[in-house]
């Protein structure tokens, strides 16, 4: 049954779990998830120490753990903070976390979590709501601050050569910072990696058009999987990049995004994800992905 804790300093934390995985959230501040991981086990999610507890102010924090952003990112468009206390309706395994209107974008967000009762899965739908008097264009922006010392893994798409293959069939986007020949990246054949380091302090960001629907992070013989959509007929912003993963010296980001949508006055866009947590043990090569980790991607029925 889910519990009201004090967590990481937030007196109003509510932990849901069954009988393997558990998250919790805080509801002084967010809508956040502060924790997701086996039960007694490491935190898949990473917390700044300088914020923990922290609340109220103007001034914007990252803390840590998962978030819901607003894309095309800018300032104060995205930075909008979130450290006041948040509305939530319990119900079971069913949590819906939402946030009074945002004073710099007029736009309210709600996350609503469901955990399986039987399965080491949750979904995790994400919505924006326009409550201004005026149009405005954005998409949805899931962040997951992720544990130090993992492996993200990305698909690449299915080789192809031939006439049958004469047009591109995704995109990779670079951010200026990003440097390719940076030794945490692994360009593989079937996929793409970045390490997270606490030895190299420079940032690294790329975006990809993920047709293949799923991303994982591995630590410590754990591997969180996340699954997403990706519709051909819509625009996703940063060069139509539905799958974007950021690193620095301290962790590391999955961020999974909708497509750009224009809300009228009222109107909401949602954006899901249902993520997986399983023990396994994999190599930085492509054939031990393969071998261990994409059965379990494959296994995960949505």
């Amino acid at each position: 049954m889910p519990e009201k804790i004090n967590y990481n300093g937030w007196p109003n934390c509510i932990r849901l779990s069954n009988d393997e995985i558990e998250l919790i959230v805080t509801t002084d501040i967010g809508p956040r998830i502060v924790r997701f991981g086996f039960i007694n086990k490491q935190n898949l999610f990473y917390l700044l120490p300088e914020h923990a507890g922290k609340t109220g102010g103007k001034e914007w924090r990252i803390y840590g753990g998962h978030r819901l952003w607003l894309a095309p990112e800018a300032l104060p468009f995205s930075y909008n903070p979130d450290n006041d206390k948040i509305e939530f309706e319990l119900q079971d395994r069913h949590l819906k976390l939402i946030q009074a209107k945002e004073a710099i974008t007029g736009i309210v967000k709600e996350i609503e979590i469901t955990l399986s009762q039987d399965k080491n899965e949750v979904k995790v739908l994400h919505r924006l709501i326009n409550q201004n008097l005026w149009d405005v264009e954005l998409a949805a922006w899931a962040i997951t601050m992720l544990a130090p010392g993992g492996r993200a893994i990305i698909p690449q798409e299915p080789y192809g050569e031939g006439n049958d293959y004469l047009l591109p069939s995704r995109s990779l986007a670079l951010w200026q910072y990003t440097k390719m020949n940076d030794p945490r990246w692994i360009w593989g054949e079937k996929y793409i990696q970045v390490k997270q380091d606490p030895l190299f302090t420079s940032e690294q960001k790329i975006g990809v058009t993920n047709k293949q629907g799923w991303t994982a992070y591995y630590l410590n013989g754990e591997v969180l999987i996340k699954k997403f959509d990706f519709n051909p007929a819509v625009v996703y912003p940063d060069y139509n990049c539905n799958n974007e993963t950021y690193i620095s010296a301290s962790y590391l980001e999955i961020e999974t995004l909708g497509p750009l949508t224009k809300l009228t006055p009222g109107d909401a866009v949602e954006h899901t994800e249902h993520w997986l947590l399983a023990k396994a043990t994999a190599d930085e090569t492509d054939e031990s992905i393969d071998a261990n980790i994409l059965p379990i991607v494959q296994s995960f029925q949505i």
